[in-house]
């Protein structure tokens, strides 16, 4: 079973206040935040809905709303309008970088389950 990784995303600067940023970590695309109380989040970039860049949507500082079609999607929980989530990651910043923890496995109803990014 592969372990999670910590991941380096790069200085906290490149991503301007209130924005989102994509990365591609481990063939997964994440959508990283900067909030505007300074700190990051971290979730799943693609809407389960219509597939919408989430790093693209308009955020404050509990939400960010999608792109294509604004259902909402907290980013915290990855809880989203009409049962749909999103996967939340840990994430902080450290000597001004910002770090990620990033697992391809998930609990599920109380157990491990491998990620796929099949659509």
């Amino acid at each position: 079973m592969d372990r999670a990784y910590i991941i380096n995303l790069g200085p906290l600067e490149d991503i301007a206040i209130g924005q989102g940023r994509c990365f591609i970590v481990k063939d997964t695309e994440v959508a990283v935040f900067r909030l505007r109380d300074g700190s990051v989040a971290a979730i799943e970039n693609q809407c389960p809905h219509r597939k919408g860049p989430l790093a693209e949507g308009i955020i404050d500082q509990q939400f960010v709303v999608c792109p294509l079609h604004g259902h909402k999607f907290d980013l915290e929980t990855g809880e989203g309008e009409g049962g749909e989530c999103v996967r939340v990651f840990n994430t902080w910043i450290e000597h001004g970088n910002i770090y990620m923890q990033f697992s391809p496995y998930v609990f599920i109803d109380g157990k491990i389950t491998a990620v796929t990014n099949n659509n």
